[in-house]
């Protein structure tokens, strides 16, 4: 299946003289360039009704552009019947609160019972939007808020805002070690070089920044209330590790527990069965795509970090020699 495009426009006077592929980005603002810059080599694209098939040809005031083209569907996975924490929704976008477990995209040993999969269900017309309308991802085990684009043109604007960092993501972690104050880490993040599943900081890596604050603390862990200005992946389980203060239950970044001295045999058992990174996506502020109205949301800490934090002010105060 496939979306029909039929597009038509007339170069201004302020577009004369650019090359056809600015030209249309700014006709037609709701396409990406890669996506117009296939159009005009695929032919798709004609000026004054002769075909021009070459981003760099020069357009004239008053010519005629048109585009004729198909988007064709680029989901190949099924809809599947999942539930979803929908906090909002409107015709253009889908804020999710994410659970622990769900798998973003399909990939290899996740082929279905995704995020994707509910999606479809859930909005079949996202289908003809890329990636299902998916924006920005989080990992299987970390919860908390996601938007998604319900139409190409939501999703263009909202992959613009995220790239121009116009888009504010919170989080709420769960760190080992005492932080005293909050900071910053800029360093950039790329494949690690001998353990290809796992991201590190590199120095041919991609810009990353996360800013970091202290919440609360503890004798030995610290609850963080952090934002990122870029989104890597893995971006703040891996600035984290880089600083010496890996999220509690990581279970690609953390290895064995690290257990305080003199712990109760219950604290220790609660930081045990915690299989999963302490990483929530706590508050999430944006410009609407269509309306420009800013909105902003916020997702509850959830019931295994809720337990957690209890159990490790129970252990602070416990142990007051050692805070």
């Amino acid at each position: 299946m496939a979306q029909e495009i039929n597009l038509k426009s007339e170069i201004n006077a302020t577009q004369s003289g650019l090359r056809l592929d600015q030209a249309l980005a700014e006709l037609f603002p709701d396409y990406s360039r890669t996506r117009i810059k296939e159009w005009i080599l695929s032919g798709a694209v004609t000026i004054d009704g002769e075909v021009i098939d070459k981003p760099r040809v020069k357009v004239l005031e008053t010519q005629k552009v048109t585009v004729v083209t198909e988007i064709q569907e680029e989901v190949t996975a099924e809809a599947q019947q999942i539930d979803l924490d929908i906090i909002y929704e409107d015709d253009d976008i889908l804020v999710i609160n994410k659970q622990a477990g769900l798998v973003v995209h399909p990939g290899a040993g996740n082929a279905d019972g995704t995020l994707m999969n509910a999606l479809l269900h859930h909005c079949p017309s996202i289908e003809h939007v890329p990636r299902a309308g998916i924006v920005h991802r989080l990992d299987k085990d970390t919860t908390g808020l996601m938007i998604v684009a319900k139409t190409v043109e939501a999703q263009t604007h909202l992959v613009t805002s995220l790239q121009a960092r116009e888009i504010t993501r919170e989080y709420e972690a769960i760190a080992i070690g005492t932080m005293t104050a909050g900071g910053n880490v800029d360093q950039p993040i790329g494949r690690h070089q001998t353990k290809r599943t796992h991201m590190a900081v590199v120095p041919n890596g991609k810009p990353a920044v996360t800013h970091y604050r202290v919440a609360e603390k503890f004798r030995a862990h610290t609850r963080l209330r952090l934002r990122l200005e870029t989104g890597r992946t893995h971006q703040i389980r891996v600035h984290m590790a880089y600083i010496g203060h890996i999220l509690v239950g990581d279970p690609v970044y953390g290895g064995r527990p690290r257990l305080p001295k003199a712990a109760s045999a219950e604290f220790i058992e609660t930081l045990k069965a915690f299989k999963r990174q302490a990483l929530h996506a706590v508050r999430l502020e944006l410009y609407h795509p269509i309306s420009g109205m800013l909105m902003s949301w916020t997702a509850p800490i959830p019931e295994d970090m809720q337990k957690l934090t209890k159990a490790l002010r129970k252990d602070t105060e416990l142990n007051p020699a050692d805070y």
